[in-house]
């Protein structure tokens, strides 16, 4: 056996590395959990939840977001695009409209009561990672946002690299 293999040939389970790869899918897997909770209690799929991350984020980064561009950001086809709008605008919680600076643009927004939703679901969340999180000095919490952008990034290079071998 080569050191760090078990007798079946898979990595010690103790490997720093494979101890990350595993707490990140636990993390991955409850994030989904947490997740679709919310969209089962409201009726939303996923995919529905997905997008209004995407307008969110966006909105709370001061820009405006197009249907064009939340396809672009869920990897998604036009139709399938319109069909998450149309599911979510049915629903009330999101809105299509014009540009107040270009009539040709149509961009997305949010209601309060979706907002609200969110910050009913999340905050409590928050509040529980920001009491877990406490224990970590400045110099730890540098370490874990270098650690999980890189993460974040060898994730998203993998799958794009897998998306262009299918193409």
């Amino acid at each position: 056996m080569v050191d760090g293999e078990t007798a079946s040939g898979l990595s010690d389970p103790e490997d720093p590395d494979a101890v990350l790869i595993r707490l990140l899918r636990q993390l991955n897997v409850e994030t989904d959990r947490f997740a679709e909770m919310f969209g089962e209690a409201h009726g939303l799929y996923r995919t529905d939840l997905n997008a209004l991350v995407v307008i969110m984020d966006a909105v709370r980064g001061g820009d405006s977001i197009s249907p064009g561009e939340l396809a672009r950001a869920l990897q998604l086809s036009a139709s399938a695009t319109t069909a998450v709008l149309d599911r979510l605008e049915t629903a009330g919680h999101a809105r299509r409209r014009r540009s107040a600076n270009d009539g040709r643009r149509i961009e997305l927004q949010l209601p309060e009561t979706t907002w609200r939703l969110g910050d009913e679901l999340f905050r409590p969340l928050g509040a529980e990672l920001e009491r877990a999180w406490s224990s970590f000095d400045v110099d730890e919490r540098d370490t874990i946002v270098r650690f999980l952008t890189a993460s974040i990034r060898a994730t998203t290079t993998v799958r794009t690299r897998l998306q262009e071998d299918v193409e």
